[in-house]
């Protein structure tokens, strides 16, 4: 394991003071150009899913979507995009929450989750969790259950972690990076 962050973690850039003054951005598109990291991403996102035995991926918009689409198919399960209000089509179930630049509203399809599926959670960077506890509760509105949440790296020091943990329930949070 000690190989594979090695290997995302010179893959990731940082980028001072974006999208604020005081912020050092960690920029994936480096990693995701290189599909030697990108396929070990995938690959450890993938053994997740295997693990949690869950029966699709959730992606939250926008990241999430590019890391969790590939996992889906090498895991052979569904994928389930979460949008920012108002990008869906159709019936949608929503959800408002705070994060560290303001607010937001993310929503996924009605019909995507049921009752039996059992949803993993995949996100690029965990900072103040706002966005993934948002998402976890849709899921469990939506009727389905937890599997967990997996994500590339987590921001250590802001606290996402714990806040998250009570809203997980016992389901895993598995990063594969703390910065």
């Amino acid at each position: 394991m000690t190989d594979i962050k090695e290997l995302l973690l010179s893959r990731i850039r940082d980028v001072a003071d974006y999208p604020e003054p005081g912020v050092m951005f960690k920029d994936i598109t480096p990693l995701l150009a290189d599909p030697a990291a990108f396929t070990a991403l995938t690959d450890a996102l993938a053994e997740i899913a295997a693990h949690t035995d869950a029966t699709k991926i959730v992606g939250l918009e926008a990241r999430g979507f590019i890391l969790g689409a590939p996992v889906a198919v090498r895991a052979g399960i569904g994928f389930i995009p979460v949008r920012k209000a108002g990008k869906l089509p159709g019936a949608t179930l929503s959800q408002a929450y705070d994060l560290e630049y303001g607010s937001a509203e993310i929503e996924v399809h009605a019909e995507d989750l049921t009752a039996g599926d059992r949803v993993l959670v995949i996100d690029d960077v965990l900072a103040t969790g706002g966005t993934a506890e948002a998402s976890i509760e849709l899921i469990r509105r939506a009727g389905a259950e937890v599997a967990g949440l997996a994500i590339l790296m987590e921001l250590g020091f802001l606290g996402g972690r714990a806040r998250l943990e009570p809203s997980l329930a016992g389901a895993p949070l598995e990063a594969l990076l703390v910065v």
